[in-house]
């Protein structure tokens, strides 16, 4: 009969923080397997040591490559594909002579450990048993004693090693976070904590329950002493005193054109970060409750009465998140907020918009891509503009061949609109050419039609519909599934 495969998990360094089972498990084994790097020193052995018997047979996986360069053909993910191959093959032998077989994982063996490389390869041929471990991201937590992740917070795990880019957006949007493996890693982290907004609240803990144990505020630390067993924490925010700074800010941020999917990371971050909260009702329900975040909801028609109270609270020390659907600077709070600020006295309140999905944009991919070459949108609300002001856009666009996004199209006090535009746009356009119907894009009423300009209904037209006009050139095809999809070819014929 096969021997037994076990995935032992051996705790973040402090051999009194191995699991009773792991304990059990060296006991009963014929072999155990560690890795290490070509001086031979294994982390995982020295926290097992004093489980190991004279008669064990001991199985050193020892890496070919750690961080210099490889001559091997496959580069180093070759060289260790090959390694990982050749372990297993020697673990597979003893497996078939009988044995039980222990592999040792400093932390969880299924946390960036090497044993799921091992796990992998055998797993589907032997009886297998893995033992979880204390993970280092608890230890640390330990180490700082204080709370990693509470109540409905999210807590990110992430490598060092991701692009500098990819970490700053993954740090920016999350709630409470651990980087890992540092070491070289180190100045890349602490410039995405920075760039993130998040370099105040990071800690550091390094070599957590092992000697050397060191734990400092992450942005003190030299890089030139961060070893690879290393950890930056972003820990919870709920009970943490707000940093302190010198002025307040504010944010005008998109939301995209419904829920949580379509916010950037870079929104997420804003909106995590604020104090202070302000927007059309409407859209504030979109954005996740938090603790100690107030919320400033109003009517949707008191744009700049909103944008002036944002800066008020920005003028007191405040982080504001001014909170639009879509992207702010189109049809949105994005110009209200900066032409109040324009004005003394908020000349020197700082204020940055952050963009987001565009309601036009949402409504061209659900439908395909009618926005595929020039085009031009419009709002057909005339509370801020005559409407025959509308009306000689609509001829200009129209004429020169452009697809038409229109935005705000009708409302319950404004119906006439949707009509007037489509006569309009008939002088120009066949009553064939394709309109893109979209209301609710992304969110629970969401549909999504494509009808003829000819055809067009104004009473199935709303204040959350937009409207896409295509051009001369707009093609509709149906697809194998029976689905049309609209398109604009962005080559355009030469006269």
């Amino acid at each position: 009969m096969s021997g037994k495969l076990y995935g032992v998990g051996l705790g973040p360094g402090d051999p009194a923080l191995m699991t009773v089972r792991a304990v059990e498990v060296i006991a009963e084994a014929d072999v155990v397997a560690y890795h290490s790097a070509r001086h031979g020193r294994s982390i995982a052995r020295s926290i097992a040591a004093g489980h190991l018997r004279a008669d064990h047979i001991e199985e050193p996986l020892v890496y070919p490559v750690t961080t210099e360069t490889t001559d091997h053909p496959g580069g180093y993910r070759g060289a260790m594909e090959e390694f990982y191959t050749e372990a297993a093959a020697r673990l597979a032998a003893h497996l078939d002579a009988g044995r039980t077989v222990a592999v040792l994982a400093e932390g969880d063996p299924l946390f960036y450990g090497s044993y799921m490389h091992m796990h992998k390869r055998l797993a589907d041929r032997y009886d297998t048993e893995v033992v979880p471990g204390v993970t280092s991201v608890s230890a640390a937590a330990a180490r700082l004693g204080t709370p990693l992740a509470e109540g409905e917070e999210v807590l990110t795990i992430l490598p060092g090693t991701l692009p500098e880019e990819e970490l700053t957006a993954r740090l920016a949007s999350t709630d409470a976070a651990v980087v890992m493996k540092l070491g070289r890693t180190f100045p890349k982290v602490r410039r995405a904590l920075a760039g993130s907004g998040r370099l105040a609240e990071a800690r550091y803990v390094e070599r957590a329950t092992m000697s050397g144990e060191r734990v400092a505020e992450l942005a003190d630390v030299d890089a030139q002493s961060v070893p690879y067993f290393a950890v930056a924490v972003l820990p919870s925010q709920v009970d943490a005193e707000p940093p302190a700074r010198e002025s307040g800010e504010v944010v005008v941020v998109g939301t995209g054109p419904a829920g949580p999917l379509w916010l950037t990371p870079e929104t997420r971050g804003a909106l995590a970060a604020a104090d202070d909260l302000v927007g059309y009702t409407t859209y504030l329900d979109r954005v996740p409750e938090r603790p100690g975040q107030l919320r400033h909801g109003s009517d949707n028609r008191v744009e700049a009465e909103r944008a002036e109270f944002a800066l008020r609270l920005a003028g007191r020390g405040r982080r504001v998140a001014v909170v639009s659907g879509g992207d702010p600077g189109v049809f949105a709070m994005a110009t209200a907020v900066l032409e109040a600020a324009s004005r003394p006295p908020y000349l020197d309140v700082p204020v940055r918009v952050l963009p987001g999905v565009t309601a036009a944009n949402a409504a061209a991919a659900r439908a395909g891509a009618p926005l595929g070459h020039d085009y031009a949108t419009l709002s057909l609300s005339d509370r801020l503009k005559p409407w025959e002001v509308i009306a000689e856009r609509l001829r200009a666009a129209a004429s020169a061949d452009l697809v038409l996004a229109l935005y705000n199209p009708g409302s319950r006090s404004r119906t006439w609109q949707v009509g007037k535009a489509r006569d309009v746009l008939l002088e120009f356009r066949a009553p064939g050419t394709p309109v893109v119907v979209a209301r609710d894009v992304g969110g629970p009423d969401e549909r999504v039609r494509i009808v003829r300009l000819g055809e067009l209904d104004p009473a199935e037209v709303d204040m959350r519909t937009i409207l896409l006009v295509g051009s001369s050139q707009t093609r509709v095809v149906r697809r194998g599934d029976g689905e049309e999809i609209v398109w604009t070819p962005r080559r355009y014929p030469e006269a």
